[in-house]
């Protein structure tokens, strides 16, 4: 399997004890690096990287962040996205990396590790340690360069991933699935949240309170998530991997154990060769055990790739 990576995501500096640090990508690299079932590769650079951004996120913010990261500021818009000088060349090879995993993966599954994340990004606004969506900026590509008509995106982070939702809830195209903890940040998430106009029906939240764990992840994968999927009919399936959900995370409630992390994978990848012609790619988004976070992206590929 085919994991697209950039080590210039590391060059996102934060303050001490800031939980989206570099020792999060840089722990799941050391372990996939090195290792014949995984092939490692470092994305390649595209001079058109900030259009695939500007399909998703407006100019005024791009051009802000920009200009932010110039003048050395330290934070984005809130105070959960502090900044160094090499947080825009970071940001910028997360977007590259998911770009080129969304051109392979018509051919095999691939996965993205780096960092930042990317799902609480909005259009207009960096929150949530986000600055640019990834996933979506990847769905968005699928539809506009490999011709794709229908991509579905499933996100497993404790957090709701507001900033897909958003940039796709007026859309017909795209499928947005979440199970996440609820009350919870970013508060986006409700059942209720279905979409508008023309993408009424094409959001479905699945919020959970704390506490949850294995049987009810899965109990919803294959009650909820998978039968809304096979509905929808996507050609290309995109997951947001978030691996906060475990149950030793610091910043999640739940209770999530390493096995059910293969088994999501191993059941997405089914449904994706049964219905997407294995068209698949998982992104990393959240995970803060520093010492657990190389374990769970490593059973959860197992599982993506059918072992």
């Amino acid at each position: 399997m085919k994991i697209f990576t950039s080590r210039q995501c590391l060059d996102h500096l934060v303050p001490r004890g800031f939980p989206e640090r570099p020792e999060r990508l840089l722990g799941v690299l050391d372990r996939l690096e090195g290792d014949e079932r995984w092939e490692v590769v470092e994305a390649p650079g595209r001079d058109d990287w900030r259009d695939a951004v500007a399909a998703v996120h407006d100019h005024e913010y791009i051009a802000r962040f920009e200009a932010a990261i110039l003048r050395g500021d330290g934070i984005l818009d809130s105070a959960d996205n502090p900044m160094s000088a090499g947080t825009w060349v970071a940001a910028g090879r997360a977007v590259e990396a998911a770009l080129a995993a969304s051109s392979a993966m018509m051919s095999e599954p691939t996965f993205v590790a780096t960092r930042p994340p990317g799902h609480h990004a909005e259009r207009g606004f960096a929150m949530g340690f986000c600055f640019f969506n990834n996933v979506a900026i990847a769905a968005e590509a699928l539809l506009r360069e490999q011709g794709l008509e229908r991509v579905a995106v499933f996100d497993f982070d404790v957090h709701h991933g507001n900033g897909t939702q958003h940039s796709f809830s007026e859309r017909a195209d795209v499928l947005y699935v979440s199970i996440h903890q609820f009350p919870f940040y970013p508060g986006t998430g409700a059942v209720d949240e279905r979409g508008v106009g023309a993408g009424e029906g094409t959001t479905l939240n699945l919020p959970l309170s704390a506490g949850n764990g294995d049987e009810v992840y899965l109990r919803l994968l294959e009650e909820r998530v998978l039968p809304a999927l096979e509905d929808f009919s996507p050609d290309a399936l995109l997951v947001s991997a978030g691996f906060d959900t475990y149950r030793a995370d610091p910043l999640g409630g739940m209770r999530v154990t390493k096995q059910s992390y293969r088994d999501f994978g191993l059941r997405l990848a089914d449904f994706a060769d049964r219905h997407c012609d294995g068209r698949l790619l998982g992104l990393l988004e959240g995970g803060y055990n520093l010492a657990d976070l190389p374990d769970l992206v490593e059973e959860h590929l197992r599982g993506l790739s059918g072992a």
